[in-house]
């Protein structure tokens, strides 16, 4: 006879709604050459509502605007349906809208669905959704924190600052690195930078190629690649603008440092010539982009096929760094997760801070779905009504 749980999985959990809170007043920069402001509206949170009185929650990397009018088109293919089959439900709204454009505001909106729907997966099964997704290979992984490049005197103030709250692994990119056509200053950059983080530490470097009209080449970036040998950097990430794959092919060829891309691309399909030609070391997927955690499952392990590694790219919330989380406990090989630095939107918003150990790791969370709780009274200083998540 089957248990109660099997009997409640038998049962659909049917979507009702499914509603949307912009971010805004503390929008971190991005580091773009059009300046983003606090009030800028660049990340919104989702809510997946069922019958059940089961809520999931998801992160959209888009304008909050446009999160809410994605919601609106994709509402006659998601209402109704069972929110327990994840893939499925997603994968059904990817296949119906490709003539509306892939790899843009439906795709985002669709991706934090998908995380949504993952959530609520886990809550009824009372089971993390690193587990659903294939396993614990690992119960804590290490953030590096994320940080925008400076001048050298600040970049290196800004290191020891976060060095002194636990991180023991960082990521400086944009800013004037690349920006100002001054190799001296570049290197004086990270040069600052490994003197602030200590030479115990992990360096990655960003240069932010995808920023609008990059000034800069191949033959840039095979020189930087080899100023950042001296200094001990673990990745030259978006070396090149996000369409010169050719260049990303013969930069991972000669880089004497690995090479990293992939936040601009979207679903499994974009990723694929690059992983067959070739082209990168580390792939860096963003689930609050790319199509949720249903897709990102799948570029993982199509990269681990390849021999690529994957870490997945997360300038978002609270809630894509949950998600993060729980995907690095369902592969074998991910060992890290990107960490905003001194964004409100992702230590600001739950009712527990995520906490770094003495070794400067996060524990994945054990609870049911993501393990993320909103805090609806510290989301109130960022969105207009945050009971509508709730």
């Amino acid at each position: 006879m089957p248990g109660p749980r099997e009997t409640a999985l038998q049962t659909p959990v049917r979507i009702t709604r499914i509603s949307v809170a912009p971010l805004v007043g503390e929008t971190p920069k991005g580091g773009w050459s059009t300046e983003i402001r606090p009030e800028d509206s660049v990340h919104a949170l989702l809510a997946v509502h069922t019958d059940a009185g089961i809520v999931g929650h998801g992160s959209v990397f888009t304008n909050g605007g446009l999160a809410l009018a994605g919601v609106k088109v994709l509402e006659p293919l998601f209402l109704g349906e069972n929110a327990l089959e994840p893939e499925r439900v997603s994968e059904k709204m990817h296949q119906n809208t490709f003539w509306m454009g892939r790899g843009g505001t439906l795709t985002h909106v669709i991706g934090g669905i998908d995380i949504a729907l993952w959530d609520i997966l886990g809550k009824v099964t009372g089971m993390p959704v690193g587990r659903l997704l294939g396993g614990t290979y690992t119960k804590r992984v290490q953030p590096y924190c994320s940080l925008l490049m400076d001048e050298p005197g600040p970049m290196r103030d800004l290191l020891a600052e976060y060095r002194a709250l636990g991180f023991r692994a960082f990521k400086i990119g944009w800013g004037p690195f690349g920006r100002r056509d001054d190799t001296k200053l570049d290197e004086a950059i990270i040069r600052a930078a490994r003197e602030g983080a200590g030479d115990d530490t992990k360096l990655f470097v960003d240069a932010g190629a995808s920023d609008s009209y990059w000034p800069q080449g191949l033959k840039w970036a095979m020189r930087a690649a080899e100023m950042l040998k001296d200094f001990n950097v673990g990745w030259f990430e978006e070396a090149l603008r996000p369409d010169a794959i050719d260049d990303f092919c013969h930069l991972r060829r000669v880089s004497p440092v690995p090479i990293a891309g992939g936040e601009c691309l979207t679903r499994r399909q974009t990723f694929l010539p690059w992983l067959q030609r070739g082209a990168l070391d580390i792939i860096q997927p963003d689930v609050t982009k790319v199509g949720g955690m249903s897709e990102q499952r799948r570029i993982a392990w199509m990269a681990d096929d390849y021999g690529v590694k994957y870490v997945g790219h997360g300038w978002n919330t609270a809630v894509g760094l949950a998600a993060d989380l729980q995907m690095a406990s369902a592969f074998p090989n991910t060992d890290l997760v990107e960490y905003i630095g001194g964004s409100p939107y992702l230590d600001g918003i739950t009712q527990s801070p995520f906490k770094l150990d003495a070794e400067g790791y996060l524990q994945i969370p054990e609870e049911p779905g993501l393990g993320l709780h909103l805090d609806p009274d510290r989301l109130a200083a960022y969105t207009p009504d945050p009971g509508v998540l709730f």
